[in-house]
């Protein structure tokens, strides 16, 4: 059964991988754990109560399990209590990360169509070689922030870029090919600094040094047709797109806002119907 079909009081059989694992102590002092499980419909906080010794010792953070358990109602949403697991073997772990709703492969051709918008020569190519051996579709955008699933990174790519298209076709004072250019390569460092699924956990380069950094490494490298004010410019926007105080350019500005304005719409919560 999948996380999304769970509903309370109902007893669960399923397949799930280990987003987080936490042994922690009740007041009593009994030990417990602390888990989030996850696949790609979603995630639910988990926790296991009994033969915590035994269980314990059964699997990491990170590996697909198949557990049985009960889900309950916890505060303001669902819990599940588990009764007991086991490894997954035959799971690769990778595969049961929360995925996007959206068609990654229309992503990807929205991506392809806006790079290929580009007419700066020089901007086109380095966009095309900094995206080249980068799989947008294999990382979140944020951990615990908007689009924190797999693929989230290429969903949030592709609404700023085309947020920043669609406002410099309001504002033709504004360079186009810079702003859509520093659209699509504003989070790649992300692509660095994430490891693998489930877990997404930091790599020590992105844990030392972060995404920005990092993917303004990966541009500098990669950004040899460029001549040097326009590289400047780009890496400008890249850098000050979570600091709207350090945007020196319209474009960075834009950025800023573009950036944020997708995170919004992704995350602020909608009344029902």
């Amino acid at each position: 059964m999948t996380i999304a079909q769970l509903t309370e009081d109902r007893t669960v059989e399923g397949v799930y991988a280990v987003s987080r694992k936490q042994r922690l102590r009740t007041r009593n002092g009994a030990p417990y754990l602390a888990l989030e499980l996850v696949d790609p419909s979603g995630r639910i906080e988990a926790r296991v109560w009994q033969d915590v010794e035994l269980l314990d010792a059964r699997f990491a953070e990170g590996d697909a399990v198949r557990v049985l358990g009960r889900v309950e109602r916890f505060r303001d949403g669902l819990q599940l209590a588990v009764h007991t697991l086991e490894p997954a073997a035959d799971v690769d772990p990778a595969t049961m990360a929360p995925a996007m709703r959206r068609d990654a492969d229309e992503l990807r051709g929205f991506l392809e169509f806006l790079t290929a918008e580009l007419s700066h020569p020089g901007l086109r190519a380095t966009v095309e070689r900094v995206l080249a051996d980068r799989d947008l579709g294999a990382v979140p955008a944020t951990l615990d922030g908007h689009h924190s699933y797999a693929g989230g990174l290429l969903e949030h790519t592709v609404g700023v870029a085309t947020l920043g298209r669609e406002t410099a076709q309001l504002h033709p004072r504004l360079r186009t090919d810079l702003l859509v250019a520093a659209a699509l390569l504003h989070d790649v460092g992300r692509t660095l600094e994430l490891g693998r699924g489930p877990v997404f956990r930091q790599t020590e380069e992105g844990r030392l040094l972060g995404h920005i950094h990092l993917g303004l490494r990966l541009i500098e490298e990669r950004a040899a047709a460029l001549e040097p004010d326009v590289r400047a410019e780009l890496l400008h926007a890249v850098a000050s797109h979570h600091d709207l105080r350090a945007a020196r350019t319209a474009e960075a500005a834009v950025l800023y806002h573009a950036n944020q304005l997708d995170a919004v719409a992704a995350t602020r919560p909608v009344p029902t119907p």
